[in-house]
């Protein structure tokens, strides 16, 4: 009954790009520049951590696509049962940008948007966003984001939580908010605007559950339990690697289960099974 929130099925392209050899050298060979990977392969790593569903998303950066929202629209198509959308666009056109957002969400069935702020060093309050966020609003779709520090050698300051992504919540109310990499190392930040506003969240993907800091795991246990996401960051970090140490957090079921897959039903408005 798992759902993981944040997955991509690389291209060769994404594979091969010079800017995640650091998150080569962290993955211990997972993430190597060895061409494309049937998708049938991510379905079996799926299903030896018991991910039921995956968020798989695009990749669209300053030089053009690295994901295309087609490849992700196609792979969902021959999974249908497991995989769900999520859209990328390019942020230096925002016209072209909402078009395509518009495309995904209506024509393609995608259930959500992602833009990785440190592609292109720019924090989410800044203006090409806005008419992303808007949209949002308008399709019922959340945007998602990474927050907190780059894997990848790139400045960490677009994925600080304050004060830029209080900012965005504080200006769109209705846009539902959901923070990747848990915040690290302004995880509190994090936790602090999901306890202030109803549509923050944060996804724990990049990171594993014996990593994940007090702050959060506390958290999770208590009354946060309804505004945290279970998310893996496939292939750099398999789902049944970020599960193997669940147990230790000592989640009661009502807080498990939330997190493994209620919370993100409600979020990306999945059928409940």
């Amino acid at each position: 009954m798992i759902i993981d929130a944040w997955m991509q099925h690389p291209s060769a392209q994404f594979l091969a790009e010079p800017m995640f050899g650091s998150l080569r050298r962290w993955s211990g060979g997972r993430l190597g520049a060895d061409g494309e990977v049937p998708v049938a392969d991510t379905v079996k790593a799926m299903d030896a951590a018991g991910v039921r569903t995956g968020m798989l998303c695009g990749w669209w950066g300053p030089r053009g696509p690295l994901i295309t929202n087609d490849s992700v629209s196609a792979m969902v198509t021959a999974y249908p049962d497991r995989f769900a959308g999520v859209a990328s666009v390019d942020l230096a056109r925002p016209v072209e940008a909402v078009r395509e957002l518009r495309r995904c969400v209506r024509d393609l069935g995608f259930r959500a948007l992602r833009v990785v702020p440190w592609l292109w060093n720019l924090p989410p309050d800044d203006r090409r966003y806005y008419p992303l966020y808007a949209e949002c609003v308008e399709l019922g779709v959340p945007f998602c984001l990474q927050v907190g520090h780059t894997g990848p050698l790139c400045p960490s300051e677009p994925g600080r939580p304050i004060p830029y992504l209080d900012t965005v919540a504080l200006e769109f109310p209705e846009l539902v908010i959901v923070g990747g990499h848990i915040g690290y190392p302004w995880t509190a930040e994090m936790i602090s605007l999901a306890t202030k506003y109803p549509n923050v969240y944060i996804d724990t993907s990049a990171y594993k559950a014996s990593r994940y800091p007090r702050e959060l795991a506390d958290y999770l246990r208590g009354h946060g339990r309804r505004k945290v996401l279970f998310g893996s960051n496939h292939p750099a970090w398999p789902a049944a690697d970020c599960l193997k140490d669940l147990p230790a957090l000592q989640l009661d079921d009502e807080a498990a289960a939330l997190f493994l897959h209620g919370n993100a039903e409600r979020v990306f408005a999945l059928p409940r099974r």
